[in-house]
């Protein structure tokens, strides 16, 4: 803590945004919008096409973005927009999700198309609240500091969530005349949350004088993904790297799909509303710990190796996951969810960073971030696919094995 406390007061406001919008990965993506989507918007679907709707849709927003990035991402490094191209994506989401109160039963839609609209928000703001990084923390600092916003991220989407879980659990207590309506008004809570705790990072946080761009919209786009394809050639000089990236690319995809799917899954195989949230909010508070215990085994045992081990915890969820009938199993499946989801992004993001030089840190984590973000179509489309053509969510959830056994494989073969 007191490392903490001797950052700057740029670091604080620009980490407060991950505690802003870390309320819709959170209550929205993750949590409210799957199961209320089935049962109140797309009550006039089966379950397996309510799910297909869902996969479908995560995974079209996904495509976009990882298309987008390479643009975006331009853009951020020229002039000075980021705050202010940040605030448009954020703007976007807020008013997305705070539209989704207003959408009245059955009108799947106009709910699916807004909650695409409000993941766009969202990852589209998070290309420049992470290029605004170098803005407030030196280069010494910047573990520290992104460590900062990740924790922030867990501890105030966590805090909201229960909030909401709590409304939920028990809307009379709150005013409110149902369950339905108690969701209704998370959704609108999300949005005002979002939008108050953005406001330190708009006002607090300063972008460096950069040169204007004016080199015009084609041209940023073509040298945006020249760019990238020169990063792309650049890294076959690292193997180790490049073997990474691919094996990155696969298992990470897996482990989005199911942040994204989980309850929309358990809602196809009768779990109840009340058992998945709750088995959500226990999902984000071991999180935190567990993020922490897992970078100190990371280093006792190496980058490599823990990250095996929490493929292999995956691949057990994913094979447990498909013959899971009961509340207690979507538990059990939740809380060591919990305890390896973190590890793995955080130790991923720590081996790339062994693998590569010093020197081209910048150019191949920007690659990085791309492949991050490209990696969250395949899954969705592919779990909820198979699962509408076979009528077996079982065998949906069963096929994350493709994306999971050949990443390990891979990373095994990482130099």
């Amino acid at each position: 803590m007191k490392g903490q406390r001797k950052l700057s007061d740029q670091a604080w406001r620009w980490a407060f945004y991950d505690w802003a919008n870390s309320a819709f990965a959170t209550t929205v993506m993750a949590g409210f919008f799957p199961i209320f989507f089935k049962s109140y918007w797309a009550n006039d679907l089966s379950d397996a096409e309510s799910t297909f709707v869902i996969g479908s849709a995560n995974s079209l927003v996904g495509l976009l973005i990882a298309i987008s990035a390479p643009v975006l991402g331009a853009f951020a490094d020229a002039g000075n927009s980021k705050k202010k191209l940040l605030l448009t994506f954020a703007i976007l989401g807020i008013f997305s999700t705070g539209y989704l109160f207003f959408i009245p039963e059955s009108s799947w839609k106009f709910a699916i198309t807004f909650y695409a609209i409000g993941v766009i928000g969202f990852s589209g703001g998070n290309i420049f609240y992470d290029a605004l990084l170098v803005s407030v923390a030196k280069d010494h600092e910047r573990n520290k500091v992104s460590s900062l916003g990740f924790s922030l991220g867990y501890l105030g989407g966590g805090l909201l969530f229960l909030v909401n879980v709590l409304m939920f659990s028990f809307p009379g207590f709150f005013g409110l005349q149902s369950e339905i309506e108690a969701i209704l008004w998370s959704f609108l809570s999300v949005a005002i949350w979002w939008s108050i705790f953005t406001i330190p990072l708009m006002t607090g946080v300063k972008e460096p004088n950069a040169s204007k761009n004016d080199k015009g919209l084609f041209r940023t786009v073509k040298e945006a993904f020249k760019s990238l394809y020169e990063t792309s050639k650049s890294i076959k000089n690292y193997k180790s790297a490049g073997v990474f990236l691919l094996a990155y690319f696969l298992y990470m995809d897996g482990v989005d799909t199911i942040i994204r799917m989980a309850t929309s899954y358990g809602s196809d195989i009768g779990i109840s509303a009340q058992s998945m949230i709750g088995a959500l909010l226990l999902t984000q508070f071991i999180g935190f710990p567990a993020t922490l215990i897992f970078g100190r085994y990371s280093d006792k045992f190496g980058h490599k190796e823990t990250l095996s081990f929490a493929i292999i915890i995956y691949i057990g969820v994913v094979i447990f996951s498909a013959q899971m009938d009961s509340a207690i199993e979507f538990f059990i499946m939740a809380s060591v969810i919990g305890l390896v989801q973190g590890g793995v992004q955080a130790i991923s993001r720590s081996y790339f960073s062994s693998l590569i030089p010093e020197n081209k840190a910048a150019e191949f984590f920007g690659f990085y971030n791309f492949i991050g973000k490209s990696s969250v179509f395949i899954g969705p489309f592919m779990v909820s696919g198979i699962a509408l053509l076979t009528d077996s969510p079982g065998l949906g959830i069963l096929s994350l094995l493709l994306l999971f056994i050949p990443g390990l494989i891979i990373l095994r073969k990482v130099p």
